[in-house]
């Protein structure tokens, strides 16, 4: 069993060595990031793993041993899906990893930017010891907060937002028609949570569905003292429009996690707004969540390659069809994707 990442920034790979050695699998470690680097660093692998490389159909016709791919991650959205399901290959995440770490992160944002703490900061250290630069502040209970995709992290969010005091509503696209609960959460309509929320925090996979699910339209909805969080993707929140209701005082202001290009310029103009706070897409990332992604993300590759179903794969009708998974076991009642 061959296992190969494409590419990845880790500073170690001890927790995927160990699961490969158990497995009796071979580990190769490359750092290949365009097509032609990717296909001879992996021409032999059964499973590949993958943190930032486009895996397109054309390139996994050019890996005819494939079996697998694992995505260090939830998203997905860097693997042609519907080609790999084609080719009968499975694509594999951890969708439940980092629910504690981006949940903490996103109620930290919300806290950061509610309390101007960033700019109390940074006036202190410049010798300002005064109320007015940092005016109207709020406190968080009997205040909106709105959760935008109720999956495990937005529950995970909502119910620490609900420990603090806030009144949490959510909208979910999966709940029922007409629902006024969903997994815990009072849930009203796209409408009523962009009108109501003080707080809205974004929680949803970037698909060609939710791709600027948040723009212009859906941020002049909103009110003009509401904090916009993101520690989702990027390319749900329409960065142009965010920019342009921030300069016009539409909004209180934003945390923002996730960037619809990263690395983020120096001078992108949301760097100069002082009631927005930003940091690296690293919501995820706590040393209990760095390691677990990293040996289930192997897992489920050891899994596939072993003919047995894994904990998480996004397209389990592969497994057991005809194809390269045609040996494995059908996936388990209830896998997460």
């Amino acid at each position: 069993m061959q296992i190969t990442t494409t590419e990845c920034d880790h500073d170690s790979f001890a927790p995927e060595q160990a699961v490969a050695d158990a497995a009796g699998a071979t580990l190769t470690v490359r750092q290949a990031f365009d097509d032609d680097a990717i296909v001879e660093a992996c021409a032999d692998a059964d499973g590949i793993l993958v943190q930032y490389a486009r895996i397109t159909g054309e390139l996994m016709d050019r890996l005819p041993r494939l079996r697998v791919v694992g995505r260090y991650g939830v998203g997905v959205d860097s693997v042609d899906i519907p080609a790999a399901t084609e080719r009968g290959i499975a694509v594999c995440n951890v969708p439940d990893y980092g629910t504690e770490s981006v949940s903490d992160h996103a109620i930290g944002l919300t806290l950061a930017v509610a309390r101007g703490i960033p700019r109390l900061d940074r006036g202190l250290r410049a010798g300002a010891f005064d109320l007015p630069a940092v005016r109207p502040l709020y406190q968080t209970r009997a205040r909106v907060f709105g959760v935008l995709g109720l999956g495990l992290i937005g529950t995970a969010t909502a119910r620490k937002a609900a420990g603090l005091g806030y009144e949490v509503i959510g909208y979910d696209a999966a709940a029922p028609d007409g629902a006024t609960e969903f997994r815990g959460v009072t849930h009203v309509s796209l409408d009523e949570l962009l009108e109501r929320s003080q707080v809205l925090s974004v929680h949803t996979p970037l698909t060609d569905e939710t791709r600027g699910m948040i723009g212009a339209a859906e941020l002049a909805r909103m009110r003009d003292d509401a904090i916009v969080v993101n520690t989702a993707r990027g390319g749900v929140i329409d960065t142009d429009a965010l920019v342009d209701a921030l300069r016009a005082g539409a909004l209180g202001g934003a945390g923002i996690d996730c960037h619809e290009t990263e690395p983020l310029p120096a001078d992108h103009p949301l760097t100069t707004f002082d009631n927005v706070v930003l940091t690296p897409h690293l919501a995820w990332y706590t040393e209990e969540s760095y390691d677990e992604l990293k040996r289930r993300t192997i897992e489920n590759v050891v899994d596939v390659c072993s003919d047995r179903a894994p904990r998480n794969i996004v397209n389990p009708e592969v497994l057991g069809a005809p194809g390269r998974n045609a040996t494995c076991a059908p996936a388990r009642e209830g896998a997460q994707r």
